[in-house]
Parts: C-alpha cells; structure tokens; sequence
C-alpha cells in the first residue's frame, strides 16, 4: 500500500511567492521547532527552491532573525 500524495511545489505554484530571508514567517515554516531545515521531500518544494530557501534560512540566521537552535535542548 503505497499512499504516495504528490506535493506540489509552493513556490513553483504562486508565482507571486517570494523566497526572502527577511520574510521571517515565511522561513520558520521550513524549520523545525529544534531549528533544522526541513528537507524537500517532507516539504514538497523543488530542488531548485530548497537550494535557493536554504540559502535564505542560513542568511537569516547569520543576521540573527532565526536562531540558530533553541535553547530548549533538554
């Protein structure tokens, strides 16, 4: 039994969809509360966007809008 669901990527559907790192809503979407990157095939976006939304998440952490880890790692 294979319940494979097709995600479509949201970047690739809405055009209008910006990836920008200081869109901090937008970035804490792909991040676990534990502060990883969620990977494509759990988020459904392309190769070429999670390429590009990785770049982003990882500037937004460099200029301090996304932390880095939680402080929570008990």
């Amino acid at each position: 039994m294979n319940r494979s669901t097709v995600k479509v990527c949201r970047f690739c559907e809405d055009k209008a969809l910006t990836i920008d790192y200081k869109d901090v809503r937008l970035m804490q979407r792909f991040v676990t509360d534990r502060g990883k990157i969620i990977p494509r095939r759990v988020s459904g976006t392309c190769a070429r966007h999670q390429r590009s939304l990785t770049r982003h998440l990882k500037r937004a952490r460099q200029i301090a809008l996304l932390p880095f880890a939680t402080d929570s790692m008990s």
